[in-house]
């Protein structure tokens, strides 16, 4: 309780990060049930201490540096995403350069940038998934799919083919996205039982 507190975080805020209700948070702090400890792993990532400290009664004097503490590394995780995102169209940028300048006839190097996009999901889907609210991972998949389709469609275009249609695969995709995300609720539901 003493770490959510001190972040200024709420109960329904903390909850929604690991995908419980407000109620069973609350029950955890009034010491009517506990987490398990995979619980307690997210736990201790959101806040940015150890497994040792949330399990050992501490003062509330020493809870300043360690919401510092979190801070940073929230910060430290997203410049690291944002540098893994901006690689990936380095690489891109790299591969256009070179073929451009391999084979001055070819009308093509362009597509490096094409594929940057859906690469660019890939990798912010993987860090995503990681670090940060894996709700967000589903819109994230929708883009990745999405583009990817396009990335085809673009392609075949350049050699003056229309494949076009497999757009149409994008729709049960989709279907299949939605429905998955609210398979997360139905299972985050049991848990809490």
């Amino acid at each position: 309780m003493r770490l959510r507190q001190a972040s200024g975080m709420t109960q329904i805020q903390l909850a929604a990060q690991l995908n419980y209700s407000d109620k069973t948070i609350s029950k955890w702090e009034r010491g009517e049930g506990l987490p398990d400890i995979a619980v307690l792993i997210d736990i201790t990532n959101i806040f940015g201490v150890t497994l040792d400290y949330i399990t050992i009664e501490h003062d509330a004097i020493e809870m300043v540096p360690i919401m510092t503490l979190k801070k940073t590394h929230w910060q430290a995780k997203t410049l690291i995403t944002f540098m893994s995102l901006l690689l990936v169209w380095l690489v891109a940028t790299l591969i256009f350069v070179v073929v451009h300048i391999a084979y001055k006839a070819t009308t093509f190097e362009w597509l490096a940038f094409v594929y940057a996009v859906p690469i660019t999901m890939i990798v912010w889907l993987v860090l995503n998934a990681i670090w940060f609210n894996k709700r967000r991972n589903y819109l994230i998949i929708t883009f990745l799919m999405w583009s990817s389709l396009l990335s085809l469609v673009i392609t075949f275009f350049t050699m003056d083919y229309n494949i076009s249609i497999i757009l149409l695969l994008g729709i049960p995709g989709q279907a299949i996205i939605f429905l998955w995300s609210g398979l997360g609720v139905i299972i985050k539901k049991i848990k809490e039982g």
